[in-house]
């Protein structure tokens, strides 16, 4: 089931777009408490096993870089969100190849 999905992109290549002044709408799918461990500011948090029940609350007219810790979880998420319109990118690699900046807590 992994891996059916359009695209993907490094973390390098997020935190460029991010230094360049994008505006990225973001999506970690990690577990609450690694959420609260660190992760990029501006993501929204909604843990994998949630997110069937929670797709509403995200806006499928943007692109939606999708996170999680090594890019596997994010992959899942991808393959569920794009059968359900949404236009989405994994960063590949997740949070353990992130070399930017992390917020933690909420």
């Amino acid at each position: 089931m992994a891996g059916k999905y359009a695209k993907e992109a490094t973390p390098k290549q997020v935190q460029d777009r991010l230094d360049q002044g994008e505006q990225l709408y973001m999506l970690d799918v990690r577990e609450e408490e690694e959420w609260h461990g660190g992760h990029i500011a501006g993501a929204n948090h909604i843990p994998l096993g949630q997110l069937g029940q929670r797709m509403t609350e995200l806006n499928a007219d943007r692109e939606l870089i999708v996170i999680c810790r090594s890019g596997n979880r994010s992959g899942l998420a991808c393959e569920l969100l794009e059968a359900n319109g949404f236009n989405v990118v994994n960063m590949a690699g997740g949070m353990l190849e992130w070399a930017g900046p992390v917020t933690y807590g909420q």
